[in-house]
């Protein structure tokens, strides 16, 4: 009898691992991939760029992990909600939990609270057309903003602010929220770094898109660029050179403007009824630490993004440390048959690829600890018939195929691009002919 696993997200980690027990097990084993949402893939869908198709192509790859005989995806299905951990381990020999890392960490400053201070990732989110942003989440209705980090999601925020809607129309983007990008007022944006260029995480290759920019200046200060690069690695000198060459120009009086700093900490978020302004101190490097110079400066700012880490959120009945925000493990395993991957089990490190090692690790140890256990039928319980007896009826593979029928139809009629994502779960439902 074969081996029956549930996988809890449907995102690269969850999909790295069902392809990674196909590869292990063979034919001897089911997977089944539980997902809330009824589009899979997780963040190449709702966390990378729409302007960046070569990493959305990841998707083809994932999608054919999902048609493997094998492996079912079961969307709509939220764990805590629908089924719990006791539920799944009647169901099914093993569970992996691959829900990720996309909330974002809190900066801890005064403010922060205020309508017009968000996470970045919300801002990701409502730009990928995620279910759980509505279209007029976001009003870009004031003419500066600040995007606090200097990581590839800040860069990809920083893009998206700066490009024209015209720009973005061969994207995904969702007709009603490329509608509000065409009307954003927003001319100025500021990406904040508490240290120095030398220290930022962002790839050299997001670095220069933004150069590439035709709707914005680049701007950057010469002194705050300075920066001793001996004996760092290359991509790191090449991001000081291409910082330094942005100093040395002049701006070429494009309709925006991008502001990157740093060596600039915010300290407080302005405003009374909603944000008016950013209050930032001037910061340097004392013992390893960043300290405070006290020197200070306030930008007019609207809008407060930031993007200064992640963190996974605790599943119900599962084991978390909130120490290091992910499920505590040993190569994958949580405890008797329950197993953890991707960010969830390492935090938010490395890149999308990243999670096929990962996955694969928890995987070979998942099959050590089950080699050889005396699979009784009867035991297991019928997650289908479980799920019918509380009136929860999965979003199956072929569903999901209609609505990305349905998006590819969107984008014919519009004219836009290869597809155009439906923006809420009640367009995704009927398309899917529910």
């Amino acid at each position: 009898m074969s081996l029956r696993v549930a996988i809890v997200g449907s995102g690269p980690a969850g999909i790295y691992t069902a392809e990674a027990l196909t590869k292990q097990a063979g034919a001897g084993v089911e997977v089944d991939v539980l997902e809330r949402l009824p589009t899979p893939y997780g963040l190449v869908r709702y966390g990378v760029a729409p302007d960046h198709t070569s990493i959305k192509s990841i998707a083809g790859y994932l999608r054919r992990v999902l048609e493997l005989p094998n492996v079912r995806f079961l969307g709509g299905v939220e764990f805590g909600r629908d089924v719990d951990a006791a539920d799944l381990l009647g169901c099914y020999d093993a569970v992996v939990y691959c829900t990720g890392a996309m909330v974002d960490r809190r900066m801890g400053i005064p403010g922060e609270d205020l309508p017009g201070s968000v996470a970045a990732t919300d801002f990701v989110n409502w730009y990928c057309g995620h279910p759980d942003m509505p279209a007029d989440r976001f009003v870009l209705d004031c003419p500066e903003v600040a995007v606090v980090g200097v990581g590839n999601v800040a860069v990809d925020v920083v893009r998206i602010l700066a490009k024209t809607a015209e720009e973005l129309r061969a994207t995904d983007v969702p007709e009603e929220v490329l509608a509000r990008l065409a009307g954003s007022r927003v001319r100025t944006v500021h990406m904040i770094g508490r240290r120095g260029p030398e220290h930022a995480k962002f790839t050299l290759k997001e670095l220069r898109e933004l150069g590439e920019l035709a709707n914005a200046d680049v701007c950057v200060r010469r002194e705050e660029a300075v920066a001793d690069v001996t004996g760092l690695p290359r991509q790191v000198r090449g991001n000081v050179e291409v910082l330094r060459g942005w100093a040395a120009r002049d701006p070429a009086g494009r309709p925006r403007r991008l502001e990157v700093r740093f060596w600039m900490r915010p300290v407080e978020i302005l405003g009374e009824d909603r944000v008016t302004g950013l209050r930032l101190e001037r910061t340097r490097l004392s013992g390893g630490r960043v300290v405070g110079t006290g020197e200070f400066e306030t930008l007019p700012v609207g809008m407060v993004l930031r993007s200064v880490g992640y963190r996974s959120v605790p599943l119900p009945g599962v084991p978390f440390s909130e120490e290091t925000m992910t499920v505590p493990n040993e190569a994958g395993r949580v405890r008797d048959r329950e197993y953890v991957a991707g960010w969830l089990k390492r935090g938010p490190t490395g890149v999308i690829g990243t999670n096929k090692s990962d996955a694969a690790e928890t995987v070979r140890t998942l099959l050590a600890d089950l080699a050889g256990l005396a699979r009784d039928p009867v035991r297991r319980g019928d997650i289908d018939a479980l799920l019918a007896s509380r009136g929860v009826s999965p979003i199956t593979y072929r569903e999901w195929l209609a609505i990305e029928a349905a998006e590819a139809e969107l984008a014919r009629s519009l004219g836009r691009g290869e597809r155009v994502k439906l923006l809420g779960l009640a367009a995704m439902h009927a398309a899917s002919g529910r």
